[in-house]
């Protein structure tokens, strides 16, 4: 984030990186020299689905947003909206992405994206019903836990972690290159 293009909420001074003392030491922020406002930049959480078929005997589902290049499938994901738990954001996720009705929602774990500024909350969620995609996904694919391959990222790990608990070892695709 350049400073020349940040302006405060507050004051629409030019934010400016000031190095300041906080808790645990000076840290180096873009801050508002005028009013003292500071732009954080914490990490954003980001929901994740390891989908369960349950109704397709237990198949996985992975999808390939309309926006990635190349073939790559991945997580079903979304942000959460003010007002829910991390556990409905996850169900309306699905709803919205997938049309599944979700019937249980259990967490995997948390996984950093430092790369986007993100923080992952995955669950593994059993769902059923017809699959109709949103536009923002392009395509799905249906893979058996023991078939699928994770890719060395947050959501990957998540489902690496995953296949785990079911006493399968993931197997790992090359960082950029499509899932076959």
């Amino acid at each position: 984030m350049s400073h020349e293009h940040r302006f405060c909420p507050n004051c629409a001074t030019s934010l400016a990186w000031i190095v300041q003392a906080e808790d645990g030491g000076e840290k180096q922020r873009l801050r508002c020299p005028a009013c003292t406002w500071t732009h954080w930049n914490n990490p954003t959480p980001v929901l994740a689905a390891v989908l369960e078929c349950v109704d397709r005997d237990g198949l996985l589902l992975l999808a390939r947003n309309a926006a990635w290049p190349g073939k790559s499938f991945g997580l079903v994901t979304g942000f959460m909206e003010a007002g829910e738990s991390p556990q409905e954001g996850i169900a309306r996720e699905v709803a919205e992405e997938t049309s599944l009705q979700t019937l249980g929602v259990s967490l995997i774990g948390a996984y950093d994206f430092q790369r986007m500024n993100q923080l992952i909350i995955a669950y593994h969620v059993r769902a059923q019903g017809e699959i109709v995609l949103s536009p923002e996904l392009a395509e799905y694919r249906l893979f058996a836990p023991t078939q699928v391959k994770c890719w060395p990222a947050g959501t990957g790990q998540a489902l690496a972690d995953w296949l785990r608990t079911r006493s399968i070892e993931p197997q790992w695709i090359e960082w950029g290159k499509a899932q076959a």
